[in-house]
């Protein structure tokens, strides 16, 4: 896999927000302690069950919010994990709307910036879910966009929801350097004519040969 990255000929840089600027599991580290020794598997089983829903609903045709889904997955983790107090589902559902970004996130959004490039999200999130996650995090001053695919009610890794990037920030495919730590989200953004970059934070070993990224990195201070 290719590991240079070049920003020639890109006026934007587009990021996904869950996993690749805020750290998921951030949400049950906060409260670890008082989930016990669950913690780690019912971070896991909530995120791949908001992503499984998404992806569900999408191929059927239909749509719900982000943020529902979200609250869905969690009461099936917590349904899966009869041990951890279901009296934490309002405190982790709070933490998840304030999570918590990665270290080097801040530093490197700002460099991209000084560099003349355009900054922005696009999540899976509805518009109000990711307002208060950018706020909380502190990187509303460093983005230029926050793109939600709510607009189109359809999830990632359909092609309208890419088409919003295009839509509101113009340009064409070949100017947006896509960067997600979700291989599959990658694959989507390939397919649809980005220049995706893959943030492997954990180590992953490479899926959809198909639709590659054009450079892979462990974090975002891979990029500036």
């Amino acid at each position: 896999m290719p590991h240079e990255i070049s920003f020639a000929g890109k006026s934007c840089v587009v990021f996904d927000a869950y996993g690749t600027l805020l750290d998921v599991h951030s949400a049950v580290q906060r409260h670890a302690e008082r989930v016990g020794p669950e913690a780690a598997s019912l971070s896991a089983l909530w995120r791949v069950k908001q992503l499984e829903y998404s992806w569900v609903l999408s191929l059927i045709g239909r749509y719900e919010s982000f943020w529902s889904l979200t609250e869905q997955a969690l009461d099936y983790a917590l349904a899966r994990h009869p041990t951890v107090n279901p009296a934490l589902r309002q405190p982790l559902l709070d933490a998840y709307r304030a999570l918590d970004a990665y270290p080097e996130v801040p530093d490197v959004l700002s460099r991209l910036r000084e560099a003349g490039l355009r900054i922005a999200i696009l999540s899976n999130g509805n518009q109000a879910m990711l307002d208060r996650a950018v706020s909380s995090a502190g990187l509303a001053d460093r983005l230029d966009a926050v793109l939600s695919v709510d607009d189109v009610q359809v999830f990632k890794t359909s092609p309208k929801a890419y088409q919003l990037v295009l839509d509101r920030l113009g340009g064409t495919e070949a100017e947006v350097m896509f960067c997600s730590s979700n291989r599959w989200d990658v694959a989507g953004a390939s397919a649809f004519g980005f220049i995706p970059v893959w943030v492997n934070r954990q180590g992953m070993p490479d899926e959809y040969p198909d639709l590659p990224p054009v450079a892979m990195v462990k974090d975002l201070a891979g990029l500036a």
